[in-house]
């Protein structure tokens, strides 16, 4: 069946496209993102707190601060308010016992009044007879209290019935102050509590002071309630003021933590930076000198430890200066007569047939310790333009697949004298990067010849393997392998792991440590793994852009093998340092 096809002049409607609709978030999405921005929020305010001196110091001034402040303010409160009430309650308790003294003289008069009476009930009419004392009581408390405190007398067998003054409520004695004055008897007792009045919905607060007066004809209960409304204005203006003064004090205890800590933290964070500036390069960076205390000591020590180490540092470079000077001078003019000699061995070494064997033997030999010296100069010339930082580098966008055979390439024939077989393990699809390619190979060639001359005739397995931002180059062997710390040492000049051990394939001890400076020179990691009898592995990590920086490797440093047993076993991976200074595992 034919595809339809439109015509040159058709113009295709548009086609409307409907809006995806957004998928609403799940509570526990939700909850995952509030988690995850609280984390966040979190994370910076520790950040903040670490890197903040003055932000701590003021901080824990403010907290010891509203503690000791808080911590004093109530026991003040508490005295303020223990004061006044103890003031008010034992003038008051004065006050109603006055009033009780009264009241039983009043209430007495009864006892008197029924004696005067007939056993009929009528009087003799020699006196008045007052039919409710407890009237004439309230009206004598009444005109002696001005408004100043309210009285209720209550009685259940005496004559008379309840009487209260100044319009407070029969409500007010709760029954718990009367089972209190019940069990007292003679001695006046204090509470405590809020006392009604009928023309205010609200209570007010009131001491209130109760008596138990007894007489003949019955027990009366005098009741003083003393408004303390006055007293509870003052204490709440007082506590008012005491917590304003409190919070200026604290604000200002702040104030001068924070000017006290600037004046000690803004020297240290100008020392900080300093010392920053000069482990940057900064040699002349020097801090000003004021005054005479210990942090302009300390200043004027900074200046002091600086100047000599910009000294030192100067005296250094020059001594290092005048070495990369005498080996490459001596490199050059040692060019001319190995050229010389190289001729005259030459010819030597062409005519061995016609020596004795002693002589034919020895042209040989001084063949081979001429190539060998030949191999040392060039390395010695190597490092001393990477020493005077001329090296520079020729890229070109590769194939890393071409590299590793042309590689591996140059080593067969060596590997073929050790009895070594080399297990090539490269991906099918192109491997790209910008790299030089002459310093590469040279990279690969010195791991393969310490890998067969290490590897104990063993199989090297040479891996490459890449992802989107690097590319990497293993070179795995099977032989002695290396002790713990000497990842990092195998790199150095001219290091042996074993002194006594001279190298069967003439190398010069420069050849890793010129790697490395090639690996660095292209922005790279060159790494090393061994373990005693697991043999050991060197790891070439490159970027696939120049000037772009590595964030890992698409290769494990530690052999996949040897993981998948420490894991079977339970063991714990050791931790690894990288091999290159600044760089670190990107596993």
């Amino acid at each position: 069946m034919a595809t339809p096809t439109s015509s040159p002049g058709a113009v295709r409607a548009p086609s409307r496209v409907k809006p995806k609709r957004k998928a609403r978030r799940t509570p526990r999405q939700i909850a995952r993102g509030v988690r995850r921005r609280a984390r966040r929020a979190v994370g910076r305010v520790r950040r903040v707190w670490r890197r903040s001196l003055q932000l701590r110091v003021v901080t824990s001034t403010l907290v010891i601060s509203m503690t000791v402040v808080a911590v004093l303010g109530f026991f003040l409160m508490q005295m303020i308010t223990t004061a006044v009430l103890d003031g008010r309650k034992h003038s008051a308790i004065a006050e109603a016992q006055a009033n009780v003294t009264t009241v039983a003289g009043l209430l007495g008069q009864q006892a008197v009044t029924a004696a005067k009476q007939s056993p009929s009930g009528q009087s003799d009419g020699s006196d008045t007879i007052m039919s409710d004392p407890v009237d004439q009581a309230a009206d004598a408390l009444s005109r002696r209290a001005d408004s100043r405190y309210s009285v209720v007398i209550l009685s259940d067998d005496g004559v008379g019935d309840d009487r209260g003054t100044g319009s407070v409520a029969r409500k007010s004695v709760t029954q718990k102050l009367r089972d209190k004055v019940l069990r007292a008897k003679d001695s006046p007792q204090a509470q405590y509590t809020p006392v009604y009045y009928e023309e205010q919905d609200e209570p007010v607060p009131a001491l209130a002071i109760g008596a138990l007066v007894r007489t003949d004809y019955g027990d009366y209960e005098v009741y003083h309630f003393f408004p303390l409304e006055d007293d509870v204005a003052t204490l709440s203006l007082v506590q008012q003021w005491l917590v304003v003064v409190g919070a200026a004090l604290v604000l200002l205890l702040a104030a001068i933590a924070s000017l006290v800590t600037r004046q000690v933290v803004i020297p240290v964070r100008l020392t900080r930076q300093a010392a920053e500036r000069l482990a940057a390069g900064r040699l002349e960076e020097r801090l000003k000198v004021r005054g005479e205390d210990d942090l302009a000591r300390l200043a004027t020590s900074f200046n002091e430890m600086a100047s000599n180490l910009a000294l030192k540092i100067h005296q250094l470079e020059e001594l290092s200066h005048v070495q990369r000077q005498f080996v490459s001078d001596v490199s050059h003019e040692l060019r001319t007569p190995l050229t010389t000699v190289r001729m005259a061995a030459d010819l030597l070494y062409e005519s061995r047939e016609d020596f004795e064997p002693a002589a034919s033997r020895s042209a040989e030999l001084m063949q081979n310790q001429l190539e060998r010296f030949e191999s040392m100069l060039a390395d010695l010339l190597e490092i001393s333009r990477y020493d005077a930082g001329a090296a520079t580098l020729d890229l070109d966008s590769v194939d890393m697949r071409d590299v590793v055979l042309r590689a591996v390439g140059d080593s067969q024939p060596l590997a073929e004298r050790k009895a070594t077989r080399l297990d090539l393990r490269l991906p099918n699809q192109p491997c790209m990067a910008e790299v030089e390619s002459r310093r590469v190979e040279r990279i690969l060639r010195n791991l393969l010849f310490n890998a067969i001359e290490h590897g104990e005739g063993r199989d090297i397995v040479v891996t490459l393997g890449a992802d989107r931002d690097a590319v990497a180059v293993a070179v795995r062997d099977h032989g002695v392998g290396l002790k713990p710390g000497e990842e990092n040492m195998v790199f150095d000049r001219f290091w042996r792991a074993d002194p006594s051990r001279a190298r069967t394939i003439g190398g010069t001890g420069l050849g890793l440590a010129i790697s490395r400076e090639d690996a660095i020179l292209h922005g790279g990691w060159l790494q090393a793994w061994g373990l005693p009898g697991e043999g050991s592995q060197f790891r070439l990590s490159l970027p696939r852009q120049s000037g772009t920086g590595l964030r890992g490797s698409p290769l494990p440093l530690v052999p996949p093998e040897v993981e998948m047993r420490r894991t079977w076993r339970g063991q714990a991976t050791p931790v690894l340092s990288p091999a290159i200074e600044g760089a670190f595992d990107g596993d």
